[in-house]
């Protein structure tokens, strides 16, 4: 019988709360960061998302400065029948409007990739999910991924339950990842640190970077 008393965090403690740490080579990947999440008005608006893309920019310039890979991914849909998003678009048809032309799935200004910096289009919640992500980071010797972008209780969990299923260390910042409602966002990152991966303050990814040669 459980104790009501005790906190989520003394229950995991010892059972579900081990670190696995940065491995010897990262990539930070930006996840999603569309202004669908960040306008006013549009059905996926999330403040949270807000919030994370104003604190992303100096973790991604960080990142850029050491020479870390750096991979963005966004959604995109057949605007005529929408059939590429199979059952989740039945499910969540608010993500309909993530189609090219739609100014709501441009990515933020404020986190756009460079030229150089390759961006990922994918339909599911997963970046792993039918895409070439798992193939690029092998090739590219990168056994750690960072990740940072929306949604935490969408595809920034279901990344990182991949992730670790696809055998990479996996690194969430807590800064720089939002949701529409605080609810969601704390119960999602509490799992993810518990089960999948590590969830660290955008400071402790700073100063991994900075740590880099």
């Amino acid at each position: 019988m459980n104790d009501n008393s005790e906190t989520a965090t003394d229950n995991y403690k010892g059972v579900w709360d081990n670190r696995v740490g940065f491995g010897k080579a990262a990539a930070l990947i930006v996840i999603d960061f569309m202004k669908g999440y960040t306008t006013e008005g549009s059905p996926l608006y999330a403040p949270g998302v807000v919030d994370a893309v104003k604190a992303s920019p100096e973790v991604i310039e960080a990142a850029r400065v050491k020479g870390v890979t750096v991979l963005h991914t966004n959604v995109r849909y057949n605007p005529h029948n929408f059939e590429n998003g199979g059952i989740w678009i039945v499910k969540a048809p608010v993500l309909k409007c993530l189609v090219e032309g739609n100014p709501l799935a441009e990515t933020c200004d404020e986190v756009a990739p460079l030229e150089t910096e390759t961006m990922i289009t994918k339909q599911y919640a997963s970046v792993f999910f039918g895409t070439s992500l798992s193939a690029t980071l092998t090739a590219k010797g990168v056994d750690t991924i960072i990740l940072i972008g929306c949604s935490t209780s969408g595809c920034i969990r279901a990344t990182a339950v991949d992730g670790c299923q696809h055998g990479f260390r996996t690194i969430v910042v807590r800064d720089c990842v939002g949701d529409r409602h605080d609810g969601p966002h704390e119960s999602n990152l509490f799992d993810i640190n518990g089960k999948y991966g590590d969830v660290v303050s955008k400071d402790e990814i700073l100063e991994y970077f900075n740590s880099l040669p």
